[in-house]
């Protein structure tokens, strides 16, 4: 069986491995999916498609599981978005998501929906890591080490920082 996990992993964090880890036990095989890939250097999509990518590739190679990473561009068409990821991705039987609205699209499309366990949602929450690193809060012990070295080496949190700045 091959499910189907969709995340905008910004960044990815030790609540999107450990829900990585809980669905792998279930599935034969995991698709991974960067939703969001065309957006980056904003507030909300700081790090591109390929550093996501690699934070998620770095963090579980030492792992032994079996999936396939792949971004996907968001549509703005809420009603052909699965048939839109369908014509994207290889056959998948079950998707795991906390988010209503892709629970929602899905099951009309006839698709077995899960909702996976939530690891400290408060603190493991890209939105929360990104508030840490722009007050110079405690963000790192939140993510794998693997995303911390990631982050460091593509400057991550001082492009942040430029980012939340006015123009005046």
């Amino acid at each position: 069986m091959r499910g189907l996990v969709v995340g905008r992993f910004q960044p990815f964090h030790k609540g999107h491995l450990n829900v990585i880890l809980d669905i792998s036990k279930r599935v034969d095989e995991l698709i991974i999916v960067v939703g969001s890939a065309e957006k980056s250097h904003t507030l909300e999509n700081p790090f591109t498609a390929g550093e996501r990518i690699e934070m998620i590739y770095e963090t579980l190679k030492k792992y032994d599981l079996n999936y396939l990473i792949i971004p996907i561009k968001d549509i703005e068409y809420n009603s052909i978005w699965v048939s839109y990821l369908e014509s994207l991705l290889p056959k998948f039987n079950i998707i795991y998501s906390g988010n209503p609205l892709v629970r929602v699209l899905f099951r009309e499309r006839g698709y077995k929906v899960e909702k996976p366990i939530m690891f400290n949602r408060n603190e493991y929450s890209g939105k929360e890591i990104r508030r840490r690193m722009l007050n110079d809060e405690d963000w790192e012990s939140l993510v794998p080490g693997e995303v911390v070295k990631i982050i460091k080496r593509v400057n991550g949190v001082e492009r942040l920082k430029e980012l939340a700045k006015d123009d005046y």
